[in-house]
């Protein structure tokens, strides 16, 4: 029931520089780069945004020391990290290269803020590392749950038991839940873990 043959599950590398950019910039989900993210010949990012998880880091990103291989800004929370994005996304001019490494639902954020600000596919790169767990949306309230790895949860904003479809939208940055027992009320298949 795992691979329910739908093709528009995203399918993620790891990232290295992309030559044909002129300016680059990696954003992480944790407080350092994870190696399994990382193409082995991935050269060095001039510019590394990590996220520390900790508030009582400042509101402002801080710099690494001179002399270090890359500028590194830490900050202390995903949220915190995508508002400076906008920012930066909103200024940025034709040659930029964006790359994400983390979750699948800071990935899926990262995508849709790219996006929004007119970055094609090409030019971002982004490589999935720690849980798999998945965001999934429910088709019933259109309320976004995080964090599912169970083949069926309950939504957080109607109660409903989903099945966890594989079926991905791009434009939700999410995964589709639908009801599991619509034909036969309170009948649940297994619950299974796939994806932690």
């Amino acid at each position: 029931m795992a691979d329910q043959g739908i093709k528009s599950r995203p399918i993620y590398h790891p990232v290295g520089l992309d030559a044909t950019g002129a300016r680059h910039l990696l954003v992480v989900d944790t407080p350092t780069v994870p190696a399994e993210g990382l193409r082995p010949e991935f050269g060095v990012f001039p510019e590394i945004w990590t996220v520390a998880h900790d508030g009582r880091q400042p509101p402002s990103p801080f710099m690494a020391p001179k002399g270090a291989e890359s500028e590194t800004h830490v900050f202390r929370s995903v949220a915190v990290l995508f508002d400076n994005l906008k920012l930066r996304l909103a200024r940025e001019k034709m040659g930029f290269r964006l790359y994400a490494i983390g979750s699948e639902t800071f990935l899926a954020d990262v995508q849709s803020l790219g996006t929004a600000a007119g970055l094609s596919r090409q030019e971002m790169a982004l490589a999935q590392t720690g849980s798999l767990s998945r965001r999934i949306y429910c088709v019933h309230c259109r309320t976004l749950t995080d964090g599912a790895m169970d083949n069926v949860i309950t939504c957080s904003g109607c109660g409903t038991s989903l099945f966890v479809r594989d079926h991905f939208s791009v434009r939700l940055a999410a995964f589709m839940g639908v009801v599991v027992d619509a034909e036969e009320p309170g009948a649940l298949p297994e619950i299974e873990t796939l994806y932690p």
